[in-house]
């Protein structure tokens, strides 16, 4: 698993396409929001900004990135080569992912440390890391289904689109205009649940029972993601 890790890692550096889009331009968008948090302070709060640079960096950092590996692995057929090794299917899987998710975590956690260092520090931390590792999980999940239905690293740049497209659009929806409103539409929706749950722990003022209970939707969506998952994603025959 870290062998495959490893290359991969090697693969993501020095591939200049993925670097820029997946990597470089979140960080960009998210030192944006940073950059203006007064401004977007306004619109929606402090918990909206931690919450809207979240999504950015697992829709375009991790997901699409991790859609677009696989596909890529699947074409070349090295997915099929490191099938044909003693490792296991879950180890590949792990192995091929992993180092993106790592890159996507540690830019969540400088980011928030930025955001942080300017604007002060979380209500709840522990909830906030909470919100960000069931996002993640999330994104994981929606990346290995949405990878079953690409052929093509070049597929994936209109595949990855509903779903990149979509959660930072419910993560800006539900920052901006709260749950008071039809809040179980809201906290249903892929991301909405998760992006109440890092206001609450960025801004505070609401009690921990009732924030921790916006954890259930998003670990349902990490069950229907891994359902999902196990259902479209193509393995080449073992040899």
């Amino acid at each position: 698993m870290l062998s495959i890790a490893r290359s991969e890692l090697i693969q993501i550096f020095r591939n200049r396409s993925v670097l820029i889009t997946s990597f470089v331009m979140p960080l960009a968008i998210s030192a944006f929001f940073v950059y203006q948090h007064e401004v977007f302070a306004k619109i929606g709060s402090l918990g909206y900004i931690a919450a809207i640079v979240m999504f950015t960096v697992c829709a375009f950092g991790l997901y699409t990135s991790a859609v677009t590996t696989l596909a890529s692995r699947r074409q070349n057929l090295f997915l099929k080569r490191l099938r044909s090794t003693a490792a296991g299917d879950a180890s590949i899987l792990v192995g091929l992912v992993l180092p993106v998710t790592v890159i996507s975590l540690v830019q969540v956690a400088v980011i928030m440390i930025v955001l942080g260092a300017v604007t002060g520090t979380p209500a709840d931390v522990a909830l906030l890391v909470a919100a960000v590792l069931a996002s993640v999980a999330m994104m994981i999940g929606l990346g290995l289904a949405t990878a079953g239905l690409t052929n093509s690293p070049e597929h994936a740049q209109v595949t990855t689109l509903p779903v990149s497209l979509g959660v930072i659009a419910v993560a800006s929806w539900v920052g901006i205009s709260g749950t008071d409103e039809l809040t179980w539409l809201k906290r249903l929706l892929p991301g909405g649940s998760a992006t109440e749950l890092a206001v609450n722990a960025w801004n505070g003022g609401v009690a921990i029972s009732d924030s921790l209970l916006l954890l259930a939707p998003t670990l349902a969506w990490v069950v229907v993601a891994v359902v999902l998952a196990s259902k479209l994603f193509r393995w080449e025959p073992r040899r």
